[in-house]
């Protein structure tokens, strides 16, 4: 899309982060609105809208009106996840509720696993906007089911947490814009800086606003005195967060380091996709005869494993040494999704067991955001100071780096450029490793079992 649209770093970078901020900071104000106003009525409006928008983004004549689409699209997006959720579960009891999330989270294993196959395949044999009107055509049937659903709602909602959202919003806004200025600006530039001590104070400002609105607060921040739960409200940052980056850069860098086609680089992750699809079922089993403490951390150990072997990467390796990496990665993050959710209303009441899975869910599109931003920034400084060291400018540097985590890597420099990305690659696999360690170490602490 980037080199299709004459776009530039920053702005082709806004199509993953603008999605991904209004997607992350309106589930809960979606929910909060399905609750008010009818949570069927919540759910046709963000199929459409997801619908309508991908359909102006097949149709964008140029990045910025793609990126102004996306942003909208994001709105609909979270009105789908919050208000899907709560129609399956007043439609549903029993038995059959257990089934219906049960084919809910397969679903969101299916598209994992089969996203960048199909994205793949329609870019190479119909172009990038083929993949937008593909969703723009299942929102069809998608909305057409959805009428069927029966309407409900709670008139005695406490009303809507607007300071709250408004700061929360700001706050994670401010900090992508942060971290898409890094990426062609440099940390140390003032329009990087400035944003990211606004993010800070907002960040600042809605801890002491939920704090002070305390019940009627969108984040119940009691909750977070819980030590467990908050020991699972972590894991989507050492867990999705990895697996997330790996399933957007990666493609990239196997494309540009590896020349690679685009089809070609979805099926090297399947290693990675296809247990995201296969485990979440077995991860319940495992649960119910060990405990969640026990499948959390082995899937954090897993996920560890893979990301200390993405060390060995070097962009033109063999589809089974690349799978030495991803196939521990992906086992670690699909017994995770199959047990997190579960986790996140385990640890709390059950009378706050629907805001524990607001808090969640929020939090782990929260960190999918950030980690986007953040490793596109990540990855381009890594990059960049290795062309500095060649002889380029700076800012030369820090756009050629740019569009190399873009998979343009320019012929030019194409061996400088394949040295710094794969050494940045495997520095984000250190990272990611030490993260994982953080975040099995703190579960196994959080969730060990107490005397009654």
């Amino acid at each position: 899309m980037a080199a299709r649209l004459d776009s530039s770093v920053g702005s082709a970078q806004w199509m993953l982060s603008a999605f991904n901020i209004t997607f992350a900071a309106l589930p809960l104000a979606a929910g909060s609105l399905a609750d008010r106003i009818g949570r069927r009525r919540v759910l046709l409006t963000g199929i459409a809208l997801v619908g309508a928008l991908s359909l102006l983004v097949a149709l964008a004549p140029s990045m910025a009106v793609a990126d102004a689409a996306r942003t909208i699209q994001g709105c609909g997006a979270a009105a789908v996840l919050a208000s899907g959720a709560a129609v399956l579960a007043h439609s549903t009891s029993g038995r059959r509720r257990q089934l219906a999330f049960g084919i809910l989270g397969t679903c969101f294993g299916t598209g994992l696993a089969i996203g960048p196959l199909a994205a793949g395949a329609l870019v190479e044999t119909a172009g990038w906007r083929a993949v937008f009107l593909l969703v723009t055509v299942m929102s069809v049937p998608a909305w057409w089911c959805a009428t069927r659903a029966p309407e409900s709602r709670n008139p005695n909602h406490p009303g809507f947490d607007l300071a709250g959202l408004v700061c929360f919003t700001a706050g994670l806004a401010a900090l992508s814009f942060s971290l898409v200025q890094a990426t062609t600006a440099g940390w140390t530039a003032p329009n990087t800086l400035l944003p990211l001590a606004g993010a800070a104070l907002l960040v600042v400002l809605f801890a002491v606003v939920e704090i002070r609105r305390a019940e009627r607060a969108m984040f119940d921040v009691r909750l977070f005195r819980r030590p467990e739960f908050l020991a699972v409200v972590c894991q989507p940052f050492t867990v999705t967060l990895g697996f997330v980056v790996l399933l957007v850069y990666l493609p990239a860098y196997l494309q540009g380091v590896g020349g690679r086609t685009v089809l070609a680089s979805g099926l090297l992750l399947l290693p990675m996709t296809a247990p995201v699809l296969l485990l979440p079922l077995l991860a319940g089993r495992l649960a119910a005869a060990s405990s969640i403490r026990v499948v959390l951390t082995g899937a954090s150990a897993l996920i560890v494993s893979g990301a200390l072997l993405l060390t060995t990467v070097h962009g033109r390796e063999s589809w089974l040494a690349l799978a030495l990496p991803l196939l521990p990665f992906g086992a670690g993050v699909g017994l995770a999704f199959g047990v997190m959710d579960n986790a996140a209303v385990s640890t709390v009441p059950v009378e706050n067991a629907g805001a524990a899975a607001g808090i969640f869910n929020t939090m782990r599109i929260t960190g999918e955001s950030v980690a986007i931003s953040g490793a596109a920034a990540l990855l381009s400084t890594l990059t960049a100071a290795r062309l500095s060291g060649s002889g380029l400018s700076a800012k030369d540097a820090a756009r050629i780096a740019g569009q190399a985590v873009q998979g343009q890597v320019a012929t030019t420099h194409h061996a400088t450029l394949a040295m710094g990305f794969t050494g940045a690659i495997h520095t984000l696999g250190l990272i990611l490793a030490v993260l994982s360690t953080l975040g099995a170490v703190l579960t196994c602490l959080a969730l060990a079992p107490r005397p009654s």
